[in-house]
């Protein structure tokens, strides 16, 4: 088992930028890939970005593209999502999840372990 915690979120204005962090205890969390998701108010919840167990590697939605980074640090067994020039439409839930999932992957499904959620708002 994973346990994942996400911290960071908050009220920012449009514009501005928010890190958001993923706190990950139980098993090797480094062996897993990475993923972040939002669910914004009466949508569906959405793929925001993913980055490999090794290599690094990452992918983004189109939406974040240019805008969103997804990182993790091993020796703390943690992962970050640094957003910027955010805007209303980044209002939402943000989750970290992880699982042995393929490269590239953005189906939620895939993902085995989950974190509770943190709310970013975006004041326009």
């Amino acid at each position: 088992q994973v346990q994942l915690v996400e911290s960071g979120g908050g009220l920012v204005q449009a514009g501005g930028s928010l890190r958001l962090s993923c706190a990950a205890s139980g098993r090797p969390f480094s062996t897993y890939n990475m993923g972040w998701f939002r669910q914004a108010p009466g949508k569906e919840r959405e793929f925001v970005a993913g980055i490999s167990w090794n290599l690094g590697m990452t992918w983004y939605a189109d939406s974040v593209k240019g805008r969103f980074t997804i990182s993790r640090d091993y020796a703390k067994n943690t992962g970050s999502l640094q957003m910027s020039s955010l805007n209303a439409e980044d209002t939402a839930v943000y989750y970290c999840a992880a699982g042995r999932v393929g490269l590239l992957e953005r189906r939620q499904s895939e993902y085995q372990y989950w974190g509770q959620g943190t709310q970013v708002t975006v004041s326009s």
